[in-house]
């Protein structure tokens, strides 16, 4: 029998002092398409399976925190969390924040950029899912604004941007890239021409320049692809490309205390 992978974790510097952590796909006890630490709940891999990995994910960021998650449906919705709830009760929304110790504020992503926020000062975190959908509605906004409803500062908040897609791996057609040029000409910059008709498309760079127009006091960018890196991460429009029937998710999670 060969060695059991260890959980991989990533970290910013910019959330030093915090505990959290980017994951990926090693570690876990999922098998088939979904191999590895898969944590998504839609993902059509066994519950049991489902719920170690997320114990596992948790024991290696956050031991003895408590897990709460959202409902991800591509919003710019942020709801505060004030003690856990369950599975069944999640709400419809991409970002979590709290200022309550002991909770672990998790993000199920698989090429979407997950948003790690902390103010050390006030003692308040967030995560934000951000896909180009939630990125392009302001659900970044939506999380600093809810920090700041639980007594954080921008100037005080500190935000790191995990590994998602990258710009080599996020082909788009000239129709995606005409949206966002309509709300902004400035956003051409997230832009570069591929091949005839379409873009390849900046996703981490076109977040963090939206957080540094917020006036946060530190951002930092992996800048790791999940797309071209199989072996460590799961990747939606890798699988959708190779026409399977199903993909895994990864969890990123930040916890007070």
């Amino acid at each position: 029998m060969g060695a059991v992978a260890e959980v991989e974790v990533l970290t910013a510097r910019a959330l030093d002092g915090v505990r959290h952590g980017f994951l990926g796909r090693s570690g876990g006890v999922s098998t088939g398409l979904v191999a590895g630490l898969n944590v998504g709940l839609g993902a059509e891999d066994e519950p049991a399976a489902v719920a170690e990995n997320r114990r596992r994910a948790l024991a290696a960021v956050a031991p003895g925190a408590r897990l709460v998650t959202v409902y991800q449906v591509h919003s710019a919705d942020c709801v505060a969390v004030a003690e856990p709830w369950s599975e069944h009760e999640r709400p419809r929304a991409d970002a979590l924040v709290t200022d309550r110790a002991g909770l672990a504020l998790g993000i199920v992503t698989a090429d979407c950029a997950p948003i790690l926020f902390a103010d050390r000062t006030a003692g308040v975190i967030g995560a934000a899912h951000a896909g180009w959908k939630g990125a392009f509605a302001g659900v970044a906004e939506q999380t600093l604004a809810q920090m700041e409803a639980l007594g954080a500062r921008r100037a005080d908040i500190a935000a790191a941007i995990g590994p998602c897609i990258g710009p080599e791996s996020y082909e788009i057609d000239e129709g995606f890239r005409e949206r966002f040029l309509a709300a902004e000409a400035g956003n051409a910059a997230f832009f570069v021409a591929g091949r005839a008709g379409h873009w390849q498309f900046d996703l981490p760079g076109y977040v963090a320049a939206r957080l540094e127009r917020a006036g946060l006091g530190a951002i930092e960018t992996l800048g790791v692809d999940t797309c071209s890196q199989e072996a460590r991460f799961f990747s939606f429009r890798r699988s959708t490309l190779r026409g399977e029937p199903s993909y895994g998710r990864q969890i990123s999670l930040i916890a007070l205390g």
